[in-house]
Order: C-alpha cells, then structure tokens, then sequence
C-alpha cells in the first residue's frame, strides 16, 4: 500500500510525495518517490526529471500521512 505523505525537512520548505512503506525506528532512510512542494512546484534543488528521492531520516523532524482517496471519502460522509 502506498502513503501521501509530507515530509518536514530540517531547514527545507516541506515536501509532498509518496512512500511504499512508512519508516521504521531502525530505518536510516526514507524512499520519496514523486517529491514536489506542497503547491505541486518542482523542489528547486532536485533535478528536474528527478522521480524517487532517499533522505536521511535524521533530517526529518516529522512526517505528515494524508488519508486516501477512500478515507477522504468515509470521513467526508461522516462530517456533512
């Protein structure tokens, strides 16, 4: 299953992407594939043909999972 996901870089604008697998306590990386801002904009120091990123997890300060198309879809119901 594939998570949304924003990442909270240490002294970096937040980027938006997707991760296969959520990170473990004994993961030192993250896999990022599809990284972009949060306005759908290239990051401007990654390639522009760039699709999968590896980060140090120790330049994470946290990391936001956004709900799928099917949560959206359940909480969206519930709310109106």
């Amino acid at each position: 299953m594939a998570f949304s996901i924003i990442l909270h870089i240490s002294g970096e604008e937040a980027v938006q992407g997707e991760v296969d697998d959520l990170p473990t306590t004994s993961d030192t990386m993250i896999k990022v594939s599809n990284p972009h801002k949060l306005d759908g904009k290239d990051v401007h120091y990654l390639t522009e043909t760039v699709s999968i990123v590896f980060w140090p997890v120790h330049r994470i300060n946290f990391i936001e999972i956004l709900p799928s198309k099917e949560q959206e879809a359940i909480i969206g119901f519930v709310r109106e």
